[in-house]
């Protein structure tokens, strides 16, 4: 007796399933991994051609201005949204529908997901990209929490060339370690870190001094405002 073979279109979504189905226990058991543990290294790091300098430093050992400026510059509903700032989102797709240049809408948990677990990406790839960044997304703001996210981000962030997180920013940069930088050298800090590799930290001019001026007069807001209390109690 003969057993009937499965026809092809049965054995493509039985592939299917489990390769979603084992991608979504690696996916979780490597962020519950990363709960615990620093993150060694990333794709970023790997594929940087300088090198990778940094030093990975626990949210303690970091001043809290560093954690209150990429607050004030990059996502100021950090501890209020779920990982996903749809209003920021709407609006970069209304701008960027007009306009050559691009405007960002993406989280600092969204952008933890992406340089902890996936790749930067340029053109289509960026594009791809994103639908696995919305899961790991997902995922960190359950299993981690946002004190873990902002120590992850602050740790694994491109803050020049070829160096990653603020320590090693700190001592690049001011020769100090992060756990004392003051407002304005955080500030210089996160200013750069949309384009670390193209904006200066040290003898910035034009847009980035102003920006980090900026960012440098919000720290006080984010305080005042509580809008680091989901890390600073």
């Amino acid at each position: 007796m003969t057993t009937e073979k499965p026809s092809p279109s049965r054995r493509f979504f039985r592939f299917c399933f489990k390769t979603i189905f084992y991608f979504i226990i690696g996916s979780v058991l490597w962020v519950c991994l990363y709960a615990f543990v620093p993150v060694p290294t990333t794709i970023t790091m790997l594929t940087d051609s300088n090198g990778a300098t940094r030093k990975w430093t626990p949210l303690s050992d970091i001043s809290p201005n560093m954690a209150r400026a990429v607050i004030a510059a990059e996502d100021s509903k950090f501890c209020s949204h779920d990982g996903f700032d749809r209003e920021a989102i709407e609006k970069a797709i209304k701008t960027n529908a007009n306009r050559n240049s691009k405007r960002g809408g993406s989280t600092i948990s969204q952008q933890t997901a992406k340089n902890a677990f996936l790749w930067q990406g340029t053109g289509y790839s960026r594009y791809i990209r994103k639908i696995p960044e919305v899961w790991f997304t997902f995922l960190i703001e359950k299993i981690w929490g946002k004190h873990r996210i902002m120590e992850v981000y602050l740790n694994i962030a491109e803050t020049g060339i070829g160096t990653y997180g603020a320590e090693a920013g700190s001592q690049r940069y001011f020769e100090k370690p992060a756990k004392n930088l003051t407002k304005q050298e955080a500030a210089r800090i996160a200013a750069a870190l949309p384009s670390p590799k193209k904006r200066a930290v040290n003898g910035a001019k034009g847009f980035t001094r102003r920006y980090g001026n900026s960012i440098a007069a919000r720290i006080n807001i984010v305080k005042r405002d509580g809008l680091d209390s989901c890390i600073y109690k």
